[in-house]
C-alpha cells in the first residue's frame, strides 16, 4: 500500500487526491485479479470498456470509473496498465483512432503486463515517449487464481529509476518483481518462460496420452515423474489432469498457448537462435488448435493427444 494511502474511510479522500490514478486496459482473467489488488491498496482505478471484460460491478461498486475510449482514459490516468492479449491488441489500444496515445498526458506511465514480441514493444515504447509519456513493459507469470491473490510474478523492462519508481503500484499485485534490463527484457523472458512452461507441458501431456494407450496407472505415472526428473511446477498443474480430468487449476488455452510460442518464434528468428524444438511444440499446438480446440485448456490437449491416431 503506498505509505500516504489509508483504509479509514473518513480519510480516504484526501489519499485520492495524492495518489496517482490508475487506468486500466483489459479487466480479463488476469486483469481483473491486478485491478481488484490495486483498488484495495489504495489508488483510485479507472478502466477501458470492452465486452472482454469480466464482470465490473464490484470494481464499479468501490469506486472505479469506466471510459468508452482509451484516449478518455488516459486524459485521466497518469498510470495506465495494459493487460490484453499481445502485440497486436497492444498497438491497437494505443494507436487507434481515440486510442490511449491520443490522450495521454505529459509524463503518464504506460505499463504493458500483455505478452508480447519485443521487436513491436520497442517500436511502442518509443512511439510513447514520442507522444510525452513513459513505458515499461512488465509481463506476468502464473495463473489467474494467483493474480485474484495479488501474487503474480512480474518481469519487468526500463529504466531503472522509473521501475524503482513505480514498484509501490506494482507490488500491490505481485509477490515477486524482477527488473531484467531495459525496454524489451521484460518481454523477452516472459517469452523465454513461457516456451520452457508451454513446451514442458506439451511433452509432458503427449508422454501422459502415450501412458495411458499403454496402460500406465495415472497415478503410477505420476508419482515416478515426482520422484525423477519429471518433478516441478509442470508436473503439479498437470497432475490434477491426469488423474482425475481436472483442469481448473491450469486455466490456459491452447490459443494462448500457441500464440505465445508463436511470438517464441518471432523472437528467435529475430536473434538468429536455434528454435528446431520450439517448431515441433508449435505444430503440436497448431494442429490442435485449427481441430477446433482453440479454448480448450493446455492439460485437455493430453485427452487430444489420446484420441489422435498416429
Amino acid at each position: 500500500m503506498p505509505a500516504h494511502a489509508t483504509t479509514r474511510e473518513d480519510d480516504m479522500s484526501d489519499a485520492q487526491l495524492t495518489t496517482p490514478r490508475v487506468g486500466m486496459v483489459g479487466i480479463g482473467l488476469m486483469g481483473h485479479g491486478i485491478a481488484t489488488n490495486i483498488q484495495r491498496a489504495g489508488w483510485p482505478l479507472a478502466f477501458l470498456e470492452h465486452p472482454g471484460n469480466q464482470p465490473v460491478d464490484e470494481l464499479l461498486a468501490q469506486g472505479a470509473t469506466s471510459f468508452a475510449t482509451g484516449a478518455e482514459l488516459a486524459r485521466h490516468a497518469e498510470v495506465i496498465i495494459l493487460c490484453v492479449t499481445g502485440s497486436p491488441q497492444v498497438e491497437d489500444v494505443l494507436f487507434r483512432e481515440e486510442g490511449v496515445l491520443q490522450g495521454l498526458q505529459p509524463g503518464t506511465v504506460i505499463i504493458d503486463c500483455s505478452t508480447a514480441i519485443p521487436s513491436s514493444t520497442l517500436r511502442i515504447a518509443e512511439a510513447v515517449e514520442a507522444a510525452g509519456g513513459r513505458f515499461l513493459d512488465a509481463p506476468m507469470t502464473r495463473t489467474p487464481k494467483e493474480a485474484a491473490e495479488g501474487r503474480l510474478n512480474l518481469l519487468v523492462g526500463g529504466d531503472r529509476e522509473l521501475f524503482e519508481a513505480q514498484l509501490p503500484l506494482l507490488e500491490s499485485f505481485a509477490e515477486n518483481i524482477t527488473h531484467a534490463g531495459p525496454v524489451g527484457a521484460g518481454h523477452q523472458l516472459k517469452l523465454l518462460h513461457n516456451y520452457v512452461s508451454v513446451g514442458f507441458s506439451t511433452v509432458l501431456a503427449e508422454a501422459a496420452a502415450c501412458a495411458e494407450r499403454g496402460g500406465i496407472e495415472p497415478g503410477v505415472f505420476v508419482d515416478v515423474l515426482a520422484q525423477g526428473g519429471g518433478a516441478g511446477t509442470v508436473l503439479e498443474r498437470l497432475r490434477p489432469y491426469i488423474q482425475a480430468r481436472d483442469a481448473s487449476g491450469f486455466r490456459f488455452s491452447i490459443a494462448n498457448a500457441h500464440k505465445d510460442l508463436g511470438y517464441y518464434l518471432a523472437m528467435a528468428g529475430d536473434l538468429g537462435a536455434a528454435r528446431e524444438a520450439a517448431a515441433g511444440i508449435d505444430k503440436v499446438l497448431g494442429e490442435a488448435e485449427s481441430g477446433g480446440h482453440a479454448q480448450a485448456t493446455l492439460p485437455e490437449l493430453i485427452s487430444l493427444l489420446g484420441e489422435r491416431d498416429a
